[in-house]
């Protein structure tokens, strides 16, 4: 059982269940709202888009749906007489504003055919659905805003109360590229450096500069879903400059043109896309989110046609 929704879920066995202004009709209703706000469009987009390869999304209004489909089938010889399978699946609903709701219900089997020979519906049921509230909230910005409230609330630092988050969600999946939207600079780097910002017309001519780690000041980093990856010279906010990411994987976004040959050349998926809108070389870029995995073998720095990368060795 999601460990959020432990002491937060309320069940009502009835044909009808309500709640405030939510109509609900289905066998069990399970509501958790969460202490934050979520009304930015752009991080309202971000959610919905960003899980497309989990779940299947839909938005309307104020609202973000995503559902879990699963097949149960009465045996396993799909080939033997009288077998039979049916889709089942499970809704959760994402309402955004000032305080921010999520909500699940689980339908009478019923209304799947009534295939009478499942076993365990609702069970599974109940635990996919929080299975998709635990996986929204670990990889989509929610999980920023979640970290950012329990840092505050249980006077924690970064990395413990990512390791609560991490508690809390026990059933989460890991979704690559489900948060697009990069974490802006802290108020004290937007403010020191907002009256300086020259943004470059398109990209910066390269190669990358092998000394930036010493030219640069290091900047906000950034949390991808394993691994915080370190920044020089970003400022500013709205990725006007990015300046370069990454310790030992290292690329100069503002060099980056996002033709993604590194993408395609790295044998162990060390990148993956996420979106960069404001820069001003590309708005999309290749993510180092999986750096630690990195094999030093070069490819992605010999093939960067503005040679933007920058590859060291761990020691």
């Amino acid at each position: 059982m999601s460990l959020l929704l432990k002491d937060r879920v309320w069940s009502m066995e009835a044909p009808t269940a309500k709640r405030g202004v939510y109509p609900l009709h289905g066998f069990k209703l399970g509501l958790y709202r969460l202490p934050i706000k979520l009304e930015d469009p752009n991080e309202i987009k971000s959610v919905h888009e960003g899980l497309k390869k989990a779940f299947e999304m839909d938005a309307y209004a104020d609202r973000i749906f995503a559902t879990y489909r699963w097949k149960e089938q009465n045996m396993d010889d799909p080939d033997a007489k009288g077998y039979e399978e049916v889709e089942l699946s499970v809704t959760v609903e994402v309402v955004t504003g000032e305080v921010v709701d999520i909500i699940y219900q689980i339908f009478p089997i019923e209304k799947f055919g009534d295939p009478n020979w499942v076993k365990d519906y609702r069970k599974k049921a109940d635990h996919f659905a929080k299975m998709v509230i635990d996986t929204i909230l670990r990889n989509t910005i929610l999980a920023d805003k979640m970290i950012s409230y329990l840092a505050k609330a249980e006077k924690l630092d970064q990395s413990q109360a990512i390791k609560r988050l991490e508690e809390l969600t026990p059933l989460a999946k890991i979704v690559l590229g489900a948060k697009p939207k990069p974490t802006e600079a802290t108020d004290e780097e937007i403010e020191e450096d907002e009256g300086e910002i020259e943004v470059p017309d398109g990209a910066k001519p390269g190669p990358i500069d092998v000394d930036y780690k010493s030219k640069m000041k290091p900047s906000a980093p950034y949390t991808a879903n394993d691994h915080t990856i370190k920044t020089w010279g970003r400022r500013g906010s709205n990725n006007a400059i990015l300046g370069v990411w990454g310790e030992f994987v290292s690329v100069d976004y503002d060099i980056c043109v996002a033709d993604g040959a590194c993408i395609e050349a790295c044998p162990v998926g060390v990148y993956e896309w996420f979106d960069t809108p404001g820069n001003p070389a590309s708005e999309k870029k290749p993510l180092m989110s999986k750096e630690p995995d990195c094999i030093f073998c070069l490819a992605c720095e010999g093939v960067c046609p503005p040679q933007a990368i920058k590859i060291f060795e761990q020691k």
